[in-house]
């Protein structure tokens, strides 16, 4: 290891603005008791905020991915994060279905910029063979967000004494995220004045494939990235694999309700250990993937053997959850779930640069989240048409098939997991 770790400060900062990512987006499910109460909001206004959300989320993931291969990386998270954040402190003035939604939205379409921006930070800041942990580390910013969001939240409502209050507070607390940003993010590793010259050595040519030795200096532009095949395997990975980690998100604390009765702090209870799952995979998948290929596989071998184990990991255990006998049994299966999810996403997410240079990776991180996002609204209008009887048995039988096609998108779509060349370039050669 190279002296200095500039590239882990950074990606610890990336780790953070999600953890606060995941506090601003849960605070109106924690919430919302009071807010409907005070303002006579009824479930249904409720379920269309939340799409408005999912939809402008989507929207997003394109939008955020073209403005940091545009603007960079610096001035990207400046603009997400101060977005999102002034959103959710706009929550405190809404007073109608309208005025949530707009600010909803508003939160929805700048928050997406989180994942575009982490992947193409990832591709600036570190070498191939760190590339899986570094995802890892910023994903496990998700998991941990999932775990702190609704006690810290309800801390602050208890503290400060109203649901206006909390959303200004921590809207403000993603602003004060900006300061160590500003101060930390100078530039990338080829020009930052912190980093020492051997780290910036390490970085720089680490990102070569140790498979050809070639580096991702290919950067089309949008026509031709949705002309390649690598890039469909990309974005259809991605539309399979993000349901089920939402299937856990948005309907977990319905299936400990209709399944086994639980009220309030039951599913505070059991809700936050399938996140603890989820924490670990994101840890184990990116070194699982470091350790390979510093032991001499290659990045295709590495990147579709990491996958695949994390494939047959949600198989299996969603597969069981069809028949859990007890809702611990079911929360632990789901933490097993979710650890497999995380093994096999980070892998995922790190595609982009394996394939294109920084100019293009964020572009296709977007599209991919875009379509991910897409299949979550698309699983949200089939849950409670499978469910109607209460029984969960073929949602996870859903997330089942979903976990076969991601593993299915990335073997056939994606041939050979190396930096692509230019069209004409190869067939030339």
């Amino acid at each position: 290891m190279p002296k200095g770790k500039l590239r882990f400060w950074i990606v610890g900062l990336v780790a953070l603005a999600t953890i606060i990512n995941y506090i601003d987006r849960g605070a109106l499910a924690v919430l919302w008791p009071e807010i409907s109460e005070e303002l006579g909001l009824t479930k249904v206004e409720y379920a269309i905020i939340i799409n408005v959300f999912t939809f402008a989320y989507a929207f997003g993931q394109t939008l955020f991915g073209k403005i940091f291969d545009w603007i960079g990386v610096r001035l990207g998270f400046v603009l997400a994060i101060a977005a999102w954040s002034l959103a959710t402190i706009a929550h405190a003035a809404a007073t109608s279905l309208t005025t949530f939604a707009i600010f909803r939205g508003l939160l929805g379409v700048s928050e997406a910029g989180n994942w575009p921006g982490a992947t193409k930070a990832n591709a600036e800041w570190f070498p191939i063979d760190e590339r899986a942990f570094a995802q890892g580390i910023f994903n496990s910013g998700a998991a941990i967000g999932g775990i702190v969001s609704a006690p810290i939240v309800g801390l602050l409502f208890v503290f400060l004494g109203s649901w206006q209050a909390t959303f200004i507070a921590i809207g403000v607390l993603g602003l004060l995220w900006l300061v160590p940003w500003l101060i930390v993010y100078k530039s990338g590793p080829d020009a930052h004045p912190w980093i020492t010259e051997e780290e910036r050595q390490f970085i720089l040519t680490g990102q070569r494939n140790g498979e050809a030795g070639e580096v991702a200096d290919y950067a089309p532009g949008t026509g031709e990235i949705l002309t390649r095949k690598e890039s469909w395997g990309v974005i259809m990975a991605s539309f399979f694999l993000d349901p089920i980690w939402w299937l856990f998100v948005g309907w977990l604390p319905l299936y400990l309700y209709e399944t086994y009765g639980f009220g309030v702090e039951e599913i505070a209870t059991y809700a936050a250990v399938p996140y603890i799952g989820a924490m670990f995979g994101a840890w184990f998948g990116g070194l699982l993937a470091q350790n390979r290929i510093k032991a001499g596989w290659t990045v295709n071998k590495t990147r579709k053997s990491v996958i695949a184990l994390g494939g047959l990991i949600m198989l299996v255990s969603l597969l069981a959850t069809t028949v859990a006998a007890t809702p611990l049994v079911a929360v632990l299966l789901m933490a097993v779930i979710l650890f497999g999810f995380q093994t096999a996403v980070g892998n995922i997410q790190t595609l982009p640069s394996d394939f294109y240079s920084g100019k293009s990776v964020g572009t296709l991180a977007g599209y991919a989240g875009t379509a991910a996002k897409l299949a979550v609204v698309l699983l949200n209008f089939l849950i409670p048409i499978i469910t109607a009887d209460g029984n969960y048995a073929p949602a996870f039988a859903v997330g089942a098939g979903l976990a076969i096609m991601t593993v299915v998108s990335i073997f056939i779509l994606c041939p050979s997991i190396k930096p692509l060349q230019p069209k004409t370039e190869t067939a030339t050669a």
